[in-house]
């Protein structure tokens, strides 16, 4: 690559990352670590544990992003250098050297520029994900447990702090549904991308006869609710209906009634916890739960609103977005953005970083 061409390059990777410092606003970011490490050195911290857990975890994602994005300016810096030390030695191993950190800190700054597309209203929340096993009997019910931890690792490779709050076990395989959540600031924006309904194309390993056999499970992404959203539940609009919590096969996994199902009578929306805690403490889960419903609930029918006045049909989240193919070919392709990957096995081990940047840009170039 010549001299001039590479020089060029570094001064637009330079302004694109100034654009992204921009837009993610350094300089506010480090004034909330500072309120929030404050807050942590707090010697009542701990007396609230929820509250603490909150303020610590809020304050370690801030503190990553900063030190993240200060990372990449120092690494963009450093390129100008490896590449005229690389220049005067004429050294063809420290050129291929820069040139590889080039293309590295290329892909760093794509990821990162993802992150700013993420300005939703309810982008920068925590996520509840549920997983529901659709048409295809028992290998819908297998694919929504395959769904469930591909969500599940890839929010461990990212070392991001997950919780399931319910999920309730087919007869014969997989889970009828689950709802967990991902507790990370902009994981509801994240995610938000992967709502719909996933297709899955295999020979099914529940059929004797060894047929091709199509299976569907619906994804549904939901904002936490935060205590500025007002979502108002009047206890007379609910059903309350306790139950033993049990596991894969009938096992119990549970001696006390602890498990608890909340109906919203005006709305018909059912939401469960059972995640082994006390029945106070799943009921107070399954409310956060409906809440965020709820919410979506008004959310949907402003956005409603908003397209009869723009006089448009609104988006198409809740068709089929991704198809997930095992036979007689392995590809794993997202149909709205075209995005796809040969190692079906790769995806459903977490590795679904580039299907969701890819999803990112589609949703962003699509309001535009």
């Amino acid at each position: 690559m010549a001299v001039v061409d590479i020089s060029e390059e570094l001064k637009s990777l330079s302004s694109t990352m100034g654009s992204i410092e921009a837009v993610l606003d350094l300089d506010a970011l480090r004034g909330d670590i500072a309120v929030l490490e404050e807050q942590a050195a707090a010697p009542s911290l701990w007396d609230d544990p929820e509250a603490a857990q909150k303020i610590t975890s809020k304050l370690s994602h801030l503190q990553a992003e900063v030190r993240k994005a200060e990372a990449l300016r120092g690494r963009i810096n450093d390129l100008e250098v490896l590449f005229e030390l690389a220049e005067d030695e004429g050294d063809a191993d420290a050129q291929a050297e820069a040139e590889t950190e080039l293309e590295a800190v290329r892909k760093a700054l794509d990821e990162m520029e993802v992150r700013t597309l993420l300005s939703g209203e309810y982008d920068a929340r925590e996520a509840l994900v549920t997983i529901r096993a659709e048409a295809g009997g028992v290998d819908a019910a297998d694919f929504a447990e395959r769904l469930q931890r591909m969500y599940l690792r890839w929010a461990e490779r990212h070392n991001y702090k997950t919780e399931v709050y319910e999920t309730a076990y087919a007869e014969e395989a997989g889970i009828k549904s689950t709802t967990f959540a991902v507790e990370v600031p902009y994981a509801y924006g994240t995610l938000s991308v992967e709502q719909g309904t996933h297709r899955l194309v295999r020979v099914s390993p529940f059929d004797n006869q060894g047929r091709r056999q199509t299976s569907f499970a619906g994804v549904e992404v939901l904002p936490v609710v935060e205590q500025t959203d007002h979502v108002e539940i009047d206890e007379s609009d609910l059903r309350v209906d306790v139950y033993r919590s049990s596991g894969p096969g009938g096992q119990g996994v549970n001696t006390t009634d602890s498990a608890v199902r909340l109906t919203h009578l005006p709305t018909g929306i059912v939401v469960s916890c059972q995640n082994e805690r006390s029945q106070i403490q799943n009921k107070a889960s399954a409310m956060n739960v409906l809440q965020a419903k709820l919410l979506e609930r008004r959310r949907q029918e402003e956005q409603a609103k908003m397209n009869a006045l723009k006089g448009d049909g609104g988006n198409s989240w809740g068709n089929q977005m991704r198809s997930y193919v095992l036979h007689p070919y392995q590809m794993v392709k997202d149909l709205r953005t075209e995005f796809e990957m040969g190692n079906p096995e790769a995806v459903f081990n977490g590795e679904i970083d580039g299907f969701i940047e890819a999803g990112i840009r589609w949703r962003k170039q699509s309001e535009k």
